[in-house]
Protein backbone atom coordinates (compact mmCIF):
# COMPACT_ATOMS: atom_id res chain seq x y z
CA UNK A 1 0.00 0.00 0.00
CA UNK A 2 1.65 3.18 -1.35
CA UNK A 3 0.36 6.75 0.20
CA UNK A 4 -2.62 6.83 -1.22
CA UNK A 5 -3.67 10.62 -0.92
CA UNK A 6 -0.92 11.94 -2.34
CA UNK A 7 -0.09 9.88 -5.35
CA UNK A 8 -2.37 12.28 -8.16
CA UNK A 9 -2.24 12.53 -11.67
CA UNK A 10 -0.34 15.39 -11.30
CA UNK A 11 2.02 13.74 -9.16
CA UNK A 12 2.56 10.39 -11.73
CA UNK A 13 2.84 13.42 -14.50
CA UNK A 14 5.75 14.87 -13.18
CA UNK A 15 7.28 11.98 -11.80
CA UNK A 16 7.02 12.32 -7.81
CA UNK A 17 6.16 9.99 -5.09
CA UNK A 18 4.31 12.44 -2.91
CA UNK A 19 2.45 15.13 -4.64
CA UNK A 20 4.40 17.12 -2.12
CA UNK A 21 5.63 21.02 -3.53
CA UNK A 22 8.65 22.94 -1.55
CA UNK A 23 8.11 26.27 -2.52
CA UNK A 24 10.30 28.27 -4.56
CA UNK A 25 11.74 30.80 -1.96
CA UNK A 26 14.53 33.53 -3.21
CA UNK A 27 17.61 33.85 -0.97
CA UNK A 28 16.35 30.21 1.01
CA UNK A 29 15.61 27.45 -0.96
CA UNK A 30 19.34 26.51 -1.22
CA UNK A 31 20.45 23.46 -3.59
CA UNK A 32 20.86 21.30 -0.63
CA UNK A 33 17.01 21.62 0.20
CA UNK A 34 15.90 21.38 -2.88
CA UNK A 35 18.08 18.09 -3.56
CA UNK A 36 17.28 16.77 -0.47
CA UNK A 37 13.06 17.46 -0.85
CA UNK A 38 13.49 15.80 -4.59
CA UNK A 39 15.50 13.14 -2.96
CA UNK A 40 12.83 12.61 -0.72
CA UNK A 41 9.94 11.96 -3.41
CA UNK A 42 8.60 15.60 -3.42
CA UNK A 43 9.50 18.43 -5.93
CA UNK A 44 12.29 20.82 -4.43
CA UNK A 45 12.09 24.18 -6.25
CA UNK A 46 15.18 26.72 -6.39
CA UNK A 47 13.68 30.17 -5.93
CA UNK A 48 15.85 32.21 -9.04
CA UNK A 49 13.96 34.56 -8.89
CA UNK A 50 16.61 37.35 -7.66
CA UNK A 51 19.92 35.53 -8.48
CA UNK A 52 21.85 36.48 -11.62
CA UNK A 53 21.81 34.00 -14.52
CA UNK A 54 25.80 32.49 -14.01
CA UNK A 55 24.78 31.76 -10.46
CA UNK A 56 21.21 30.51 -11.45
CA UNK A 57 23.25 28.02 -13.99
CA UNK A 58 25.43 27.19 -11.28
CA UNK A 59 23.01 26.28 -8.55
CA UNK A 60 20.70 23.88 -11.57
CA UNK A 61 24.31 22.13 -11.55
CA UNK A 62 24.51 21.71 -8.04
CA UNK A 63 21.12 20.25 -7.84
CA UNK A 64 22.12 17.79 -10.29
CA UNK A 65 24.93 16.78 -8.63
CA UNK A 66 23.09 15.99 -5.33
CA UNK A 67 19.81 14.38 -7.34
CA UNK A 68 18.68 12.74 -10.34
CA UNK A 69 15.28 13.40 -9.35
CA UNK A 70 12.71 15.67 -10.73
CA UNK A 71 12.79 19.64 -9.24
CA UNK A 72 11.59 23.19 -10.23
CA UNK A 73 13.29 26.11 -10.49
CA UNK A 74 11.07 29.59 -10.20
CA UNK A 75 11.35 32.83 -11.82
CA UNK A 76 9.77 35.94 -11.48
CA UNK A 77 8.03 37.30 -14.56
CA UNK A 78 8.74 40.91 -15.96
CA UNK A 79 7.69 43.98 -14.08
CA UNK A 80 8.47 47.45 -15.42
CA UNK A 81 8.69 49.81 -12.31
CA UNK A 82 8.06 53.54 -12.89
CA UNK A 83 10.42 56.07 -12.18
CA UNK A 84 9.91 57.02 -8.14
CA UNK A 85 9.95 60.97 -7.67
CA UNK A 86 13.21 62.34 -6.28
CA UNK A 87 10.93 63.57 -3.18
CA UNK A 88 9.43 59.67 -2.55
CA UNK A 89 13.09 58.04 -2.87
CA UNK A 90 14.73 60.87 -0.46
CA UNK A 91 11.88 60.25 2.54
CA UNK A 92 12.97 56.40 1.82
CA UNK A 93 16.61 57.16 2.31
CA UNK A 94 16.16 59.39 5.25
CA UNK A 95 14.27 56.37 7.24
CA UNK A 96 16.82 53.88 5.52
CA UNK A 97 19.59 56.18 6.95
CA UNK A 98 19.00 56.33 10.43
CA UNK A 99 19.90 52.58 10.54
CA UNK A 100 22.98 52.13 8.20
CA UNK A 101 24.18 53.40 4.21
CA UNK A 102 20.88 53.21 1.97
CA UNK A 103 21.33 50.84 -1.19
CA UNK A 104 20.48 52.49 -4.85
CA UNK A 105 17.32 52.05 -6.23
CA UNK A 106 18.74 50.36 -9.22
CA UNK A 107 17.40 47.24 -10.98
CA UNK A 108 19.73 44.22 -11.56
CA UNK A 109 22.01 44.05 -14.63
CA UNK A 110 20.44 41.02 -16.03
CA UNK A 111 16.90 40.60 -17.46
CA UNK A 112 14.63 37.76 -17.23
CA UNK A 113 15.19 36.75 -20.37
CA UNK A 114 18.84 36.07 -19.66
CA UNK A 115 17.64 33.50 -16.86
CA UNK A 116 14.97 32.20 -18.71
CA UNK A 117 18.01 31.37 -21.24
CA UNK A 118 19.79 29.64 -18.62
CA UNK A 119 16.76 27.23 -17.89
CA UNK A 120 15.82 26.42 -21.33
CA UNK A 121 19.59 25.37 -21.88
CA UNK A 122 20.29 23.55 -18.69
CA UNK A 123 16.51 21.84 -19.62
CA UNK A 124 15.38 21.87 -15.91
CA UNK A 125 12.57 19.55 -15.38
CA UNK A 126 9.72 22.05 -13.83
CA UNK A 127 9.84 26.00 -14.50
CA UNK A 128 7.79 27.49 -12.32
CA UNK A 129 6.71 31.78 -12.17
CA UNK A 130 4.84 33.85 -10.47
CA UNK A 131 3.75 37.99 -10.67
CA UNK A 132 2.59 37.37 -13.87
CA UNK A 133 2.35 35.43 -17.17
CA UNK A 134 5.40 33.90 -18.71
CA UNK A 135 4.96 32.27 -22.35
CA UNK A 136 5.01 28.04 -21.62
CA UNK A 137 5.99 27.29 -25.34
CA UNK A 138 9.72 27.68 -24.88
CA UNK A 139 9.50 26.16 -22.17
CA UNK A 140 7.18 23.20 -23.80
CA UNK A 141 9.22 22.86 -26.44
CA UNK A 142 12.36 21.16 -24.94
CA UNK A 143 10.13 19.01 -22.67
CA UNK A 144 9.87 20.96 -19.39
CA UNK A 145 6.77 21.66 -17.36
CA UNK A 146 5.59 24.99 -16.68
CA UNK A 147 3.68 26.27 -13.51
CA UNK A 148 2.43 29.57 -12.92
CA UNK A 149 0.86 31.16 -9.57
CA UNK A 150 -2.54 32.31 -9.01
CA UNK A 151 -4.26 34.07 -6.75
CA UNK A 152 -7.96 34.25 -7.85
CA UNK A 153 -10.07 32.27 -10.13
CA UNK A 154 -9.57 35.13 -13.02
CA UNK A 155 -6.01 34.76 -12.62
CA UNK A 156 -6.13 31.13 -13.11
CA UNK A 157 -8.50 31.36 -16.60
CA UNK A 158 -5.76 33.30 -17.87
CA UNK A 159 -2.83 30.38 -16.77
CA UNK A 160 -4.84 28.09 -18.48
CA UNK A 161 -5.76 29.95 -21.51
CA UNK A 162 -1.67 30.42 -21.95
CA UNK A 163 -1.21 26.80 -21.70
CA UNK A 164 0.46 26.26 -18.73
CA UNK A 165 0.32 22.51 -16.89
CA UNK A 166 -0.78 23.29 -13.65
CA UNK A 167 -1.78 26.32 -11.13
CA UNK A 168 -0.70 27.33 -7.38
CA UNK A 169 -3.45 28.12 -5.93
CA UNK A 170 -1.86 31.05 -3.37
CA UNK A 171 -4.35 31.55 -0.73
CA UNK A 172 -4.01 34.73 1.16
CA UNK A 173 -2.31 32.93 4.22
CA UNK A 174 0.80 31.92 2.29
CA UNK A 175 4.45 33.31 2.97
CA UNK A 176 6.02 35.98 0.61
CA UNK A 177 5.12 38.07 -2.17
CA UNK A 178 1.77 37.92 -3.61
CA UNK A 179 1.59 36.35 -6.89
CA UNK A 180 -1.37 39.02 -7.51
CA UNK A 181 -1.48 40.25 -11.60
CA UNK A 182 -4.95 41.12 -12.81
CA UNK A 183 -6.35 43.02 -10.14
CA UNK A 184 -5.83 44.71 -6.67
CA UNK A 185 -3.86 42.80 -4.32
CA UNK A 186 -6.37 43.30 -1.92
CA UNK A 187 -8.91 41.37 -4.07
CA UNK A 188 -6.01 38.37 -4.58
CA UNK A 189 -6.26 37.83 -0.61
CA UNK A 190 -8.69 35.00 -0.80
CA UNK A 191 -8.30 32.16 2.28
CA UNK A 192 -7.30 28.92 0.55
CA UNK A 193 -10.16 27.33 1.57
CA UNK A 194 -12.30 29.15 -0.31
CA UNK A 195 -9.89 29.67 -3.50
CA UNK A 196 -8.80 25.67 -4.21
CA UNK A 197 -12.71 24.31 -4.65
CA UNK A 198 -13.70 27.28 -6.66
CA UNK A 199 -10.37 27.39 -8.31
CA UNK A 200 -10.49 23.63 -9.32
CA UNK A 201 -13.97 24.03 -10.40
CA UNK A 202 -13.21 26.92 -12.90
CA UNK A 203 -10.01 25.03 -14.43
CA UNK A 204 -9.40 22.02 -16.27
CA UNK A 205 -5.53 21.82 -15.43
CA UNK A 206 -4.54 20.66 -11.78
CA UNK A 207 -4.30 22.77 -9.27
CA UNK A 208 -1.70 22.69 -6.41
CA UNK A 209 -3.21 24.40 -3.28
CA UNK A 210 -0.67 26.54 -0.93
CA UNK A 211 -1.02 29.08 1.81
CA UNK A 212 -0.48 28.27 5.87
CA UNK A 213 -0.02 24.42 5.22
CA UNK A 214 2.24 23.00 7.46
CA UNK A 215 1.14 19.39 8.20
CA UNK A 216 -0.85 16.25 7.16
CA UNK A 217 -4.14 17.09 8.42
CA UNK A 218 -3.96 20.65 6.42
CA UNK A 219 -2.74 18.58 3.68
CA UNK A 220 -5.05 16.30 3.52
CA UNK A 221 -7.92 19.17 3.46
CA UNK A 222 -6.61 20.78 0.59
CA UNK A 223 -6.68 17.76 -1.48
CA UNK A 224 -10.30 17.00 0.10
CA UNK A 225 -11.20 20.49 -1.48
CA UNK A 226 -9.72 19.79 -5.11
CA UNK A 227 -5.90 20.39 -4.93
CA UNK A 228 -4.39 17.47 -6.45
CA UNK A 229 -0.89 18.82 -4.66
CA UNK A 230 0.22 21.35 -2.23
CA UNK A 231 3.19 23.55 -2.04
CA UNK A 232 4.60 24.55 1.19
CA UNK A 233 7.55 27.53 1.87
CA UNK A 234 7.30 28.13 5.35
CA UNK A 235 7.13 24.33 6.99
CA UNK A 236 10.62 23.99 4.79
CA UNK A 237 12.22 27.44 5.96
CA UNK A 238 13.14 25.39 9.48
CA UNK A 239 14.84 23.04 8.14
CA UNK A 240 18.99 23.03 8.24
CA UNK A 241 18.94 22.70 4.54
CA UNK A 242 17.20 26.58 4.28
CA UNK A 243 19.19 29.41 4.19
CA UNK A 244 16.85 31.25 6.32
CA UNK A 245 18.79 32.99 9.45
CA UNK A 246 18.55 32.07 12.72
CA UNK A 247 16.85 35.38 13.35
CA UNK A 248 14.46 34.89 10.35
CA UNK A 249 13.05 32.08 12.27
CA UNK A 250 12.67 33.57 15.60
CA UNK A 251 11.27 35.71 14.08
CA UNK A 252 8.51 34.20 12.91
CA UNK A 253 8.03 32.69 15.78
CA UNK A 254 7.77 35.60 17.95
CA UNK A 255 5.76 37.81 15.69
CA UNK A 256 1.90 37.47 14.05
CA UNK A 257 2.83 37.71 10.03
CA UNK A 258 1.37 40.58 8.11
CA UNK A 259 0.94 41.03 4.36
CA UNK A 260 2.77 45.01 2.77
CA UNK A 261 4.59 46.24 0.63
CA UNK A 262 6.68 48.23 2.65
CA UNK A 263 10.24 46.61 2.79
CA UNK A 264 10.04 45.44 -1.17
CA UNK A 265 7.76 47.73 -2.34
CA UNK A 266 5.43 44.47 -3.79
CA UNK A 267 2.90 43.10 -1.14
CA UNK A 268 4.37 40.17 0.20
CA UNK A 269 3.82 38.42 3.81
CA UNK A 270 6.10 38.71 6.56
CA UNK A 271 7.14 38.41 10.66
CA UNK A 272 5.85 42.18 11.98
CA UNK A 273 8.82 42.73 13.56
CA UNK A 274 9.31 46.45 15.10
CA UNK A 275 11.48 47.30 12.25
CA UNK A 276 8.51 46.14 9.60
CA UNK A 277 5.90 48.05 11.75
CA UNK A 278 8.29 51.39 11.45
CA UNK A 279 8.64 50.89 7.88
CA UNK A 280 4.82 49.99 7.75
CA UNK A 281 4.47 53.58 9.55
CA UNK A 282 6.62 55.50 7.06
CA UNK A 283 7.19 56.83 3.86
CA UNK A 284 5.09 54.97 1.03
CA UNK A 285 7.58 52.20 -0.26
CA UNK A 286 9.24 52.81 -3.86
CA UNK A 287 7.88 50.46 -6.58
CA UNK A 288 9.00 46.94 -6.68
CA UNK A 289 12.03 46.11 -6.91
CA UNK A 290 13.28 49.38 -5.83
CA UNK A 291 12.61 49.34 -2.25
CA UNK A 292 13.95 46.13 -1.72
CA UNK A 293 16.67 47.76 -3.25
CA UNK A 294 16.98 50.18 -0.80
CA UNK A 295 16.83 48.21 2.06
CA UNK A 296 19.42 45.42 0.75
CA UNK A 297 22.36 46.50 3.13
CA UNK A 298 20.16 45.85 6.26
CA UNK A 299 18.68 42.57 5.13
CA UNK A 300 21.41 40.62 6.64
CA UNK A 301 21.42 42.59 10.15
CA UNK A 302 19.18 40.62 12.65
CA UNK A 303 15.96 42.43 13.34
CA UNK A 304 16.68 44.15 9.98
CA UNK A 305 15.68 41.60 7.42
CA UNK A 306 12.50 40.95 5.86
CA UNK A 307 11.32 37.78 7.39
CA UNK A 308 9.09 36.44 4.58
CA UNK A 309 6.40 33.19 6.07
CA UNK A 310 3.26 32.31 6.31
CA UNK A 311 0.41 31.97 8.92
CA UNK A 312 1.41 28.39 10.16
CA UNK A 313 4.59 29.54 11.05
CA UNK A 314 4.49 29.44 14.84
CA UNK A 315 4.03 25.67 14.07
CA UNK A 316 7.11 25.37 12.09
CA UNK A 317 9.30 21.97 13.06
CA UNK A 318 13.19 21.64 12.91
CA UNK A 319 13.66 18.26 11.10
CA UNK A 320 16.00 17.62 7.95
CA UNK A 321 14.26 18.16 4.91
CA UNK A 322 13.56 14.65 3.70
CA UNK A 323 12.31 13.69 7.28
CA UNK A 324 10.01 16.39 6.96
CA UNK A 325 8.96 14.98 3.19
CA UNK A 326 8.35 11.19 5.09
CA UNK A 327 6.71 13.00 8.17
CA UNK A 328 4.42 14.93 5.61
CA UNK A 329 3.67 11.84 3.83
CA UNK A 330 2.43 9.94 6.87
CA UNK A 331 1.01 12.53 8.52
CA UNK A 332 -1.40 12.99 5.39
CA UNK A 333 -2.31 9.56 4.41
CA UNK A 334 -3.38 8.87 8.41
CA UNK A 335 -5.47 11.96 8.32
CA UNK A 336 -8.39 12.02 9.92
CA UNK A 337 -8.65 7.69 9.32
Amino acid sequence: MGMRRLDTPLAERLGLRFALVQAPMANVSTAELVAAVSEAGGLGSFGGGLTPPDELRAAIRRIRDLTTAPFAVSLFAPLQPEEPEPEAVAAVRELVARYGEPGAPSLPPWSLDDQIAVVLEERVPVFSYTFGLVDPEPFHDVGIAVIGTATTVEEAREHELDGVDAVVAQGAEAGGHRGTFLDSFQTGLVPLDELVPAMAGAVSIPVIAAGGIMDGAGIAAALALGAEAVQLGTAFLFCPESAASAAWRQALREHETVVTPAYTGRPARAARTPFLAELMAGPPPLPYPLQGAMLAPLRGRDGYGFYMGGTGAARGREAAASELVRTLAFETETAGR
